[in-house]
């Protein structure tokens, strides 16, 4: 340690030099040799990591340098950059290819493989489906009108007082059942039969006639491209519900184009990706976090330069509470129509029937705060509450497009009055 002593003696007296006082001359020596050492660690450290990766720089050498002739496009930094899935095996219209390939520039296209065609079920199975979803609505509405029935000779007040509760129970709301039950006991009044049987028909049938006013398909013949905007909020399954239309709608032969307008949810864009490549429709999306306005844009001009003709946007999950929510909302309508005519031509409110009377709520809400011309009501198949279908049509004035009675594809039907009432008074 002859060598340590000399070290630090000589560093005192270099320092002594620098007028550093006697008191700190050794703890400065110290601090000295402490740094030096250091710093030949970190030095032999970097040689040994330059040695290591001096092979793979060799090997790399034959691989051609990027080109700098061609720079990179200029992006703006409020703009977020857009993807654009596209459909495999589908070329664009000629006359639409420069204003598609703006889309396309700014976000790198995939080609998805595309789900084989299904062909339509057939009536039968359809109704067996129906039926299937129904159950539980079944058993909790006609199950306890059978056996409140059963036994009885005719039907008299007490009979309506318990099919009041029954109705309310199975959520077709207190104006909705008053009015069922007034036009029972109009019936009665006017003499007309009063057998159990009798009555039952004639429950499916003031039942059947609301719902035959609440059912309206929807016209996509009537738009070029026919945009549909799907609202609701979160958790009611609207991006499932428009991956569902897509493959409907492309099975029956139209062009698709979907818009990923969910930015905020986590994966929300994936999962509308998965559905439009089981579909083989095109997917045009943004960054998570992105302007929703921003993907109703980019999602029209690539609807009409691709010449689609249907146009699904599915857009944040959204409290009707919130009112820089519904703003945005006002945002994107503004930027559809101006796009394109009259767009969007269906604000389709996607409501989850397990909620009950919840679902009433959020439907009138919506309404008032957004133009909501449709409704889809989904998981149907999960609630013994049915009776929602009829209660929110005729407390609303607002047309019921689809039912949601499974998890398939297939499950996602147009409202059909006649099927869903056989369906739930089937006998077994």
């Amino acid at each position: 340690m002859d060598w340590m002593t000399r070290l630090l003696s000589d560093l005192s007296d270099l320092l002594a030099r620098f007028g550093v006082p006697a008191a700190y001359r050794s703890s400065a020596a110290l601090a000295l040799v402490y740094l030096l050492a250091t710093l030949v660690v970190l030095f032999l450290l970097m040689f040994l990591r330059r040695r290591r990766r001096g092979p793979a720089e060799e090997a790399g050498k034959g691989a051609p340098a990027p080109s700098e002739e061609e720079p990179e496009p200029e992006v703006q930094a409020e703009t977020p950059k857009p993807s654009v899935v596209l459909p495999p095996q589908e070329e664009a219209a000629p006359e639409a290819e420069s204003a598609e390939a703006a889309v396309a520039e700014k976000g790198a296209p995939a080609a998805p493989v595309a789900a084989p065609s299904e062909a339509p079920l057939p009536a039968a199975n359809l109704f067996e489906r129906m039926r299937a979803g129904l159950a539980k609505t079944q058993s909790t509405l006609v199950g306890r009108v059978d056996a409140l029935l059963r036994g009885r000779q005719v039907v008299d007040a007490d009979f309506l007082e318990e099919l009041e509760e029954i109705l309310v129970t199975a959520d077709f709301g207190i104006k909705t059942t008053q009015e069922l039950i007034a036009a029972l006991q109009k019936r009665l009044v006017s003499g007309g039969d009063a057998r159990p049987e009798s009555m039952r028909e004639a429950l499916k049938e003031e039942i059947l006639s609301r719902l035959r006013l609440e059912a309206a398909p929807l016209d996509p013949a009537r738009a070029k491209p026919f945009v549909i905007m799907v609202v609701g909020v979160n958790g009611v399954g609207k991006t499932t519900t428009v991956g569902k239309l897509a493959r409907q709608f492309a099975q029956q032969g139209n062009k698709v184009v979907l818009g990923a307008g969910d930015t905020f949810r986590a994966a929300a864009a994936d999962q509308l990706a998965i559905w439009g490549e089981r579909a083989g429709v095109m997917v045009v999306r943004h960054a998570e976090g992105a302007d929703p306005a921003a993907v109703a844009f980019d999602a029209a001009r690539a609807s009409l330069a691709r010449q689609a003709d249907i146009l699904i946007l599915d857009t944040a999950g959204r409290l009707h509470t919130k009112v820089n929510l519904m703003e945005e909302m006002k945002k994107i309508r503004r930027v559809l129509g101006r796009e394109i005519p009259e767009a969007p031509h269906e604000t389709l409110l996607v409501l989850d029937a397990t909620t009950g009377q919840n679902a009433l709520v959020q439907a009138r809400l919506f309404k008032e705060a957004v133009e909501v011309s449709g409704l889809a009501l989904t998981k149907l198949d999960g609630t013994a509450r049915g009776g929602m279908v009829v209660a929110i049509g005729a407390e609303l004035g607002l047309p019921v497009r689809y039912v949601g009675i499974g998890e398939g594809v297939d499950d996602l039907r147009p409202f059909d009055p006649e099927l869903f009432v056989q369906a739930l008074f089937q006998k077994d």
